[in-house]
């Protein structure tokens, strides 16, 4: 009789973790949710008063008589329909029409740093403005020291985007350092998305959205916000897949990318099961998002793999769409000619577009134009007596990267290059336009490059692409079009020099014909067509509300 009891008590036990737990999970989170609303309430209303605060006084500054340039006159213009447009907000609307006047939040605790991400928050954000001019767009990020001001005028500067500065407003978090790869030099992928769900309470805590999206990649902030807010609709836009089938297979001997090898030995297998639990994790979490968008073919079929089964499971029935992120493509058509005659102006000269991160692969990069440089024992023609130069622009975040500039410039001197590298840091976009203007070969060494929207801006401005022969840059950049290639694909050191060395000694009349399909083939990647896709997705999450 007793081992009965004990079998039927084990029963109950078992049966009511499977049953009861998930219950017993969502009554805490909904708990936990209320807590958030009725602490950010107050906020939320200060929010709101503030706003049609700014928009008073920058309606005033708008209205006739106003000292204003007629240069101006379009945006503003766009600005000012917008502004008589906002007679008042209607909160969780329900409708995905123009009144709509919810918070939209932006999870981007990076938003300052300056690359192709941050090109897409800010795009995003014009468009919802110019969509719903009664939402408010609400950054949450870590960049404390930057005020709304010294930020618009960055990414007006860096992007050439101009924002609508009434509706925009930055939620700053004290938590950023819990999503730092610094702060966990052990079980690095597992300790940064713990830690995005610190830094997403503390936002939650701040302010809650009534829509949700997270553009910079921390999937595990939407499973957050569903079960804690489950009312709130939720997006994600990923950049890159947090964990890979390609990271697995790189752990081989031959493998590629910051863990190539590392699979060898007990420490090694130990790391690849690490690597296939987080990415069970990772699938299980990407299945709370209402929609997903994706930045190229590659990241889709990725994600749809790690989280396809997950999103069936809660019948997220929309597709893991392409978004390919918006490039400056008609502004680079409008500065930079490619012609016969703008031939001359160009130098033999390499531009590497890209922020300084360790997986940007500036070393090989550099390794690879040396080998170049002292590989071409005489010159290719009378003009090419000079050896090519290098030239690397990108964005510095923080220390680390500071420290890998200094690191490089250290390299390129061992290197014996020195005198033709040259190291652009915060480059402006009319700095920038100036370099694709000059180059002649537009280069990215990264292994698996989710995207790649330097490579976009190198086609449109006429540029040779010398591509990794891997990831978007592959799949969907550098292609064929019309009927001939765009640009070369390389792996190794070795190949990249190759390529350098054809891309520079083509004949006149091929290297003109590759960049007009170069540029012709550019057009794909349009911010109309950005804003196109993005507000279609947008709107689903609205109707939501």
């Amino acid at each position: 009789m007793s081992s009965l009891v004990v079998l039927v008590s084990a029963i109950l036990v078992i049966a009511s973790t499977f049953f009861l737990f998930p219950l017993v999970v969502r009554s805490l989170g909904r708990v936990v949710g209320w807590h958030l609303r009725r602490t950010s309430q107050s906020r939320r209303e200060a929010i709101y008063e503030r706003v049609r605060e700014e928009q008073r006084a920058f309606l005033g500054q708008q209205r006739p008589g106003s000292a204003r340039e007629e240069s101006e006159s379009t945006e503003d213009d766009g600005w000012e329909r917008i502004e008589k447009s906002t007679a008042g907000f209607a909160r969780n609307g329900g409708v995905a029409d123009v009144e709509w006047g919810g918070i939209i939040g932006f999870f981007h605790p990076f938003c300052n740093a300056g690359g192709g991400g941050e090109r897409v928050l800010w795009a995003a954000i014009k468009a919802v403005q110019q969509r719903w001019p009664n939402a408010i767009c609400i950054v949450y990020t870590g960049d404390q020291g930057v005020d709304k001001t010294a930020m618009m005028s960055r990414v007006e500067t860096r992007f050439d985007i101009r924002l609508y500065p009434p509706t925009l407003v930055f939620v700053y978090l004290t938590t950023r350092h819990y999503v730092l790869s610094s702060t966990y030099p052990r079980f690095t992928l597992l300790g940064q998305s713990l830690g995005s769900l610190v830094l997403a309470y503390e936002a939650f805590g701040l302010l809650c959205p009534d829509v949700f999206i997270d553009t910079m990649g921390y999937a595990f902030t939407t499973a957050l916000s569903k079960h804690v807010l489950p009312d709130v609709p939720t997006g994600a836009y990923v950049h890159y897949p947090t964990i890979s089938t390609d990271m697995l297979d790189s752990l081989e001997a031959g493998g590629q990318g910051l863990n190539a090898g590392a699979g060898k030995g007990v420490r090694g297998v130990l790391k690849r099961r690490y690597w296939q639990v987080f990415a069970r994790m990772y699938g299980w979490v990407g299945g709370h998002a209402n929609v997903v968008m994706v930045n190229s073919s590659w990241t889709q079929a990725h994600i749809r793999s790690l989280w396809g089964a997950s999103r069936a499971k809660r019948d997220m029935h929309g597709d893991v769409d392409v978004v390919f992120p918006p490039v400056a493509v008609e502004q680079v058509e409008e500065q930079i000619e490619v012609s016969a005659e703008s031939e001359k102006k160009r130098e033999r000269m390499l531009l590497y577009i890209a922020q300084f991160r360790s997986e940007k692969n500036h070393a090989m990069v550099l390794e690879a134009f040396a080998s170049l440089v002292h590989g071409r024992s005489k010159p290719a023609s009378p003009s090419d007596e000079e050896p090519p130069r290098l030239v690397l622009v990108g964005s510095i975040r923080h220390r680390d990267d500071a420290t890998r500039v200094y690191e490089l410039r250290l390299l390129a001197h061992e290197l014996k290059i020195k005198e033709h590298v040259e190291f652009v840091c915060d480059a402006s976009w009319p700095e920038i336009l100036d370099w694709l203007r000059r180059s002649w070969v537009g280069v990215n060494g990264m292994w698996n490059e989710h995207f790649g929207i330097g490579i976009v801006e190198y086609q449109a401005a006429g540029l040779i692409s010398v591509v990794h022969d891997s990831g978007g840059p592959k799949s969907d950049i550098v292609i064929d079009h019309e009927g001939g290639p765009t640009g070369f694909h390389a792996t190794s050191t070795a190949d990249f020099a190759q390529a350098f060395d054809k891309a520079l000694s083509m004949s006149p009349d091929d290297t003109l014909a590759m960049r007009r399909r170069a540029r012709a083939s550019a057009q794909r990647f349009t911010e109309q067509e950005f804003t196109r896709r993005w507000l279609s997705h947008v709107e689903e999450l609205v109707a939501l509300c």
